[in-house]
């Protein structure tokens, strides 16, 4: 038996692909006709996060970055602190074979 969210979450799915309005009324009552269980307040919370929103569209851009908006602007900070920390980075001599700079310090020192 799926658990009582990932049922409101298909009930949403179903609704979006029926072309139904994503409603908490909407969402209890496929999930009480599946006889599972769910709290008022999740069916709740999301018709009201779905609110306004076209799932399929959400559906089929999934994992696409347009370049613009919080994907791209997120992962630009996260390339520039990579090359900072490869900048930094000491080089090490080519011929030497220590493990110091693993342990913080030879073994015997």
């Amino acid at each position: 038996m799926a658990s009582p969210e990932l049922a409101a979450t298909y009930a949403a799915l179903i609704l979006a692909d029926a072309d139904t309005e994503i409603t908490t009324d909407n969402i209890l009552t496929l999930t009480a006709g599946a006889n599972v269980e769910l709290e008022p307040i999740w069916a709740t919370l999301l018709a009201k996060a779905l609110e306004g929103k076209n799932v399929k569209d959400l559906l089929s851009t999934v994992g696409t970055a347009s370049g613009t908006g919080p994907v791209a602007a997120a992962s630009a900070p996260v390339q520039t602190e990579s090359k900072q920390v490869e900048e930094e980075k000491p080089a090490s001599d080519a011929g030497e074979d220590s493990d110091d700079d693993l342990f913080g310090g030879g073994l015997f020192d």
